[in-house]
Order: C-alpha cells, then sequence, then structure tokens
C-alpha cells in the first residue's frame, strides 16, 4: 500500500506539475498543495503540513557550501575515524548483534557497511541534525538548484505524515534526511522497514527501523550478498599506472597475475574489481568490487563513500591502511584552476567547485596519459602547470 501511495504521489500530474519552482513562496506553496490534494493527500493534511512554513537561508548556504568534501582522502578519513568510534562501533555490533544478523540474512548487507553509514551519518544516532525536515524540504524544492529530487520528497513527507510516521516537529539534515542514517522520505516510505514491529517506521528512535531501512534500500540499488566491497592491496612498483581508477574492471584474479597482493586478506576469485587509488601511487591503495559502487547511491562524494567503505573494512577486522607518503594536494584555488583547464580541453569534471571527484579524477589521469606522467589520477601541481 506505501508503494502505490509514493507512486500516486510522485507521479507527474497534468498542469499540476508544472508549478515553477522559485518565484514568491506562497504561491508556490498553494501550487504544491494543490498538487497534493489531487493525487490523494487531505486539504486538512497538507494544511497542517504547510502551516507557518518559510524558506530557510541556512539550508541553501549549506547546500551551496559543501566544503568538507574537498579534503582528501587522508585527511578525510583521520577526521571521521577515531579509536573511540571504532570501540563504540564494535559494541554496538554486539549490543545488536541479532539485528544485524538479520539485515545479512534478509538483505544481504554486511554489518560493518551499516555500522560505518551510521557512524557517519549521525555518530551512531547522536547527532541526527537540527533543521526542521519539512521547512528544509520545502526550501530545496521551491529553490531551482534542484526541484526535481526534493519535490517529490515534500510529497512524500507528506504522505508520512498522514501515516502517523513524521510529526511537523521532526528535525534532520540540512537536506531533508531523516533518523539515524539520515533517508529521505520518500526512501523511508519506499524501503523503510518495521523492524521492532510496532507498526510504524520511525529511523529517529528505533534502532532495528534505521537498521533494517538502510540495508533494504542498500539491496534495492544493488548490494550483492556475500560479497566484499573493499580490500587494502600492495601494488608492485612496474605496475601500470593507467590501469587504475574505477573506469576500469578486470577478474580479480587477473589482477593478481599483475602482482597485486592482498593485505592482510584472501583474493575473492571470479569478481570483477577495479584498483583505487585515493591520493596517486604513493598513497593508500585498495581493491574495489562492485558493492563499492553501490554506495555511491547513498552518497555521491568519491571521499566519503571511500572513507566509509574503508571504515567498515576496519570495523569488521581490517588493519590501518598503508598511508605512504603522497604528494601534496593542491589548494583550492589550484584545484579550481586545474578544473577549468580540463573543462577547456573538453572533459566533463562537473562544476568547479574545488571537489576532487569521479569525473575530475578520470580527467586528471586521461591528461596525466596524455602527457606521459604517472597516470594515477592523483592531481598535481606539475599537472597544472603543464596544462
Amino acid at each position: 500500500m506505501r508503494l502505490t501511495l509514493l507512486a500516486a504521489l510522485t507521479a507527474a500530474t497534468p498542469a499540476l506539475a508544472q508549478t515553477p519552482c522559485g518565484g514568491d513562496f506562497p504561491a508556490w506553496v498553494k501550487g504544491v498543495k494543490a498538487e497534493a490534494t489531487a493525487k490523494g493527500i487531505p486539504a486538512e493534511t497538507a494544511d497542517a503540513f504547510f502551516s507557518g512554513l518559510s524558506p530557510d537561508p541556512r539550508v541553501l548556504k549549506a547546500d551551496r557550501s559543501q566544503g568538507v568534501f574537498r579534503k582528501s582522502f587522508l585527511e578525510f578519513s583521520k577526521s571521521l575515524i577515531s579509536r573511540d568510534r571504532l570501540t563504540r562501533g564494535r559494541a554496538l555490533a554486539d549490543q545488536w548483534d541479532a539485528i544485524f544478523d538479520r539485515a545479512e540474512a534478509e538483505y544481504g548487507v554486511s554489518r560493518g557497511i551499516l555500522l560505518a553509514f551510521w557512524a557517519f551519518e549521525t555518530d551512531y544516532g547522536a547527532v541526527q541534525g537540527d533543521f526542521e525536515t519539512r521547512r528544509a524540504l520545502a526550501t530545496l524544492a521551491h529553490d531551482c538548484r534542484r526541484p526535481d529530487l526534493f519535490r517529490p520528497q515534500v510529497l512524500a513527507a507528506l504522505e508520512m505524515h498522514r501515516l502517523g510516521e513524521f510529526d511537523l516537529n521532526t528535525t534532520g539534515a540540512w537536506a531533508g534526511e531523516i533518523g539515524m542514517v539520515q533517508m529521505l522520505p520518500g526512501d523511508i516510505l519506499e524501503r523503510g522497514v518495521d523492524g521492532d514491529g510496532d507498526g510504524l517506521v520511525t529511523l529517529k528512535t528505533s534502532v532495528p527501523d534505521a537498521l533494517l531501512s538502510g540495508a533494504r534500500m542498500l539491496q534495492h540499488h544493488g548490494w550483492r550478498a556475500g560479497e566484499p566491497w573493499m580490500q587494502e592491496v600492495i601494488l608492485p612498483d612496474t605496475f601500470d599506472w593507467d590501469l587504475t581508477g574505477l573506469d576500469t574492471e578486470l577478474p580479480a584474479e587477473q589482477w593478481a597475475a599483475m602482482g597485486v597482493q592482498i593485505r592482510g586478506g584472501v583474493l575473492t576469485n571470479g569478481l570483477p574489481a577495479s584498483i583505487l587509488l585515493p591520493q596517486g601511487r604513493k598513497g593508500p591503495a585498495f581493491l574495489v568490487y562492485p558493492n563499492f559502487r553501490v554506495l555511491f547511491d547513498w552518497n555521491k562524494s568519491f571521499v566519503y563513500v571511500t572513507t566509509a567503505a574503508y571504515f567498515a573494512t576496519r570495523l569488521t577486522g581490517a588493519e590501518p591502511y598503508l598511508a605512504g607518503n603522497p604528494d601534496p594536494a593542491l589548494s583550492l584555488e589550484q584545484m579550481k584552476a586545474l578544473q577549468t583547464k580540463l573543462a577547456a580541453l573538453g572533459h566533463d569534471v562537473g562544476a568547479v567547485d574545488g571537489i576532487l571527484g569521479a569525473a575530475t579524477r578520470i580527467a586528471v589521469q586521461k591528461e596525466q596519459a596524455r602527457l606521459g606522467l604517472p597516470a594515477d589520477a592523483w592531481p598535481t601541481p606539475e599537472l597544472l602547470d603543464r596544462l
């Protein structure tokens, strides 16, 4: 029933669905309310949901400035992973052992991955965000940067309110995510799990609901049961750096034949895998499998996903990575200058934002190869000068 209702809410409604973003906020609200009631939301529910709402400038500021993702992998991982966070994660794994076993049995998702996202998203539920969720969603849906993403989330939150699973004073992240593992209302409606059997899906207060909902969402996005996501590796000095990066996949045993060695583990033969060098050939090296790619459906940031995947391996017994001695990272202005030059050469780097994301890394590697530099996707001042 929940899926049917969500499909009805998010389906295009001729005329009503054309209400533009931006402009007068009360007029925009009136349009969304009309769309919601046309799709079966009671008028009184819509009136209560939008009562007293106005755009939140803090949300727009947060949406425009996500500078934390400009950190390098080593900086980012050191800022998020601590001995205390590891210790608490392992203790919670024991405390909620039956729920983690259920997540793996029903959805195939490792406890390490669920613990990593639980830790990074809300510090195991302790910091779930203080933004008023309905106001945050309305602000982002009204804003013209990503209305197609957030307008359906407003309608989903309305439906959750009708079901009794969304209080009007609900708070969460600035982008509208709710609960211990931070899921958007549409994902909660589609893939929320009543893990504690109380008849409701409440991700803010129920650990079973939150963990099982997160597991179900990962399964929906393609998580493969019983398969690894990441292993640290040691590469030979003669390795062909052109073969590194997410756009090259080879069978794991083929990497082994090239001299790739698993550090503290066993190679998983038969699986496609890529060699990932988050800070180039002089830094840590990982072999990543199809499950690693699924994590980008949870968070689009390359450095966040790589760090979460690595933390999940630590929580399940892996040793700390070999940090190596990578070349220094470019400054913010240098990275923007590099992205500008790469875009001028015809590469798709997305926004010129100073963030070394997946698209920029691919462009860097291609230019390194063209210029005869080690093509490890880690930008250096030498590359910037050569361009």
